[in-house]
C-alpha cells in the first residue's frame, strides 16, 4: 500500500464528490426542488472512482485499480439514472419537503441554504468517505488474490439484486390494479428491501476488493461500516418503512418477509 501517494489523492476525490454535489444544488435551486440530490448521489461515486484513478497513475496494480473503477461507475451510473428515471415528472420529494420545514420562516435563499449544510454537503461528505476502498485499493500493490474474486461475485449479486429488484417494483407499479397495494412478490417477497440489500453486498464486494492490503482494509473498514448504517438504520430501511407503516396490508408483509436479508417468505395467514 503506498500510503503516501493515497494521501495526496484524497482532496482530488473529496474536490470530485463536492463539484457534483454543489452542480446538483444549483440545478435544485434553479428548478425549486431538491430531490435531484438522489441523483447526484449515484452519480458522485462514478465521479470519484475515475477521479482516483487517474489521481493515482503509476500506483497500484492495474488490474485491481481497473477494477474498482469500472465496477464503481457503472454502480453509480446505474442507481443514477434509476433515480432519474423515477423522478421524472414529480414534484419535491416529501422527505426534503420535511426537512426544509424546519428551516421556519427563512425563506427561499435560508431554506436553500439550509439544503446545502444539511443535504448536499452532508452528501458530498458521505460520498467521500463511503469511497475510501474504491480509493484506497488504486495504491494497494501487488496481485488481486481470491478476496478479489469474492468481492467481484458479492458485487455482482448486490446489483443485481437492485436492478431486478427496481425492474419488478417499477413494473407492478405501472400496473393500474396496483393502486395502493403492497409490493411482495418476486424479490420483494424474500426481503422487503432488495435494493438496500443490494447495495449493502455492492460495498462490501468492493471493501473485500481492497482486503488483499491488511493495512488498506483496517483504514477503510468504517466505509462499509457507515453504508450498513445508511441502509439499514438511516435514511434507508428504517426511513421508508416509517413511511410505509400504517398501509393497508403493511403489517401483515411485514410479519411474514424479512426485513434486510432475504429469506423465504412466511406462509400467508
Amino acid at each position: 500500500m503506498e500510503w503516501a501517494a493515497f494521501a495526496t489523492g484524497l482532496p482530488v476525490t473529496a474536490g470530485a464528490a463536492l463539484a457534483v454535489l454543489l452542480v446538483a444544488f444549483a440545478l435544485g435551486v434553479r428548478l425549486g426542488r431538491h430531490r435531484g440530490v438522489d441523483v447526484a448521489w449515484g452519480a458522485a461515486f462514478a465521479a470519484v472512482a475515475p477521479a482516483s484513478y487517474a489521481a493515482s497513475a503509476g500506483h497500484g496494480d492495474g488490474g485491481r485499480r481497473l477494477l474498482l473503477t469500472l465496477l464503481t461507475v457503472v454502480w453509480g451510473l446505474r442507481l443514477a439514472g434509476h433515480i432519474a428515471a423515477r423522478g421524472r415528472g414529480h414534484g419535491e420529494d416529501p422527505r426534503y419537503e420535511r426537512m426544509l420545514a424546519r428551516a421556519g420562516a427563512a425563506g427561499s435563499r435560508g431554506r436553500n441554504l439550509y439544503a446545502l449544510r444539511m443535504v448536499y454537503l452532508l452528501q458530498a461528505a458521505l460520498v467521500w468517505l463511503v469511497s475510501l476502498p474504491v480509493q484506497a485499493g488504486q495504491y494497494v500493490t501487488g496481485p488481486m488474490g481470491p478476496l478479489a474474486a469474492v468481492g467481484s461475485a458479492l458485487w455482482l449479486l448486490g446489483i443485481t439484486f437492485e436492478a431486478v429488484g427496481d425492474h419488478q417494483l417499477a413494473r407492478f407499479k405501472a400496473d393500474p390494479a396496483n393502486r395502493g397495494r403492497i409490493m411482495d412478490r418476486g424479490l420483494w417477497s424474500w426481503t422487503r428491501h432488495p435494493n438496500y440489500f443490494g447495495d449493502f453486498c455492492v460495498w462490501w464486494g468492493l471493501f473485500l476488493i481492497v482486503c488483499d492490503s491488511p493495512g488498506a482494509a483496517a483504514a477503510t473498514v468504517v466505509a462499509p461500516l457507515v453504508m450498513s448504517y445508511l441502509l439499514t438504520a438511516g435514511s434507508g430501511k428504517a426511513l421508508l418503512e416509517r413511511h410505509m407503516a400504517g398501509r393497508p396490508g403493511y403489517a401483515e408483509y411485514l410479519e411474514r418477509t424479512s426485513g434486510f436479508f432475504p429469506r423465504p417468505p412466511r406462509g400467508r395467514r
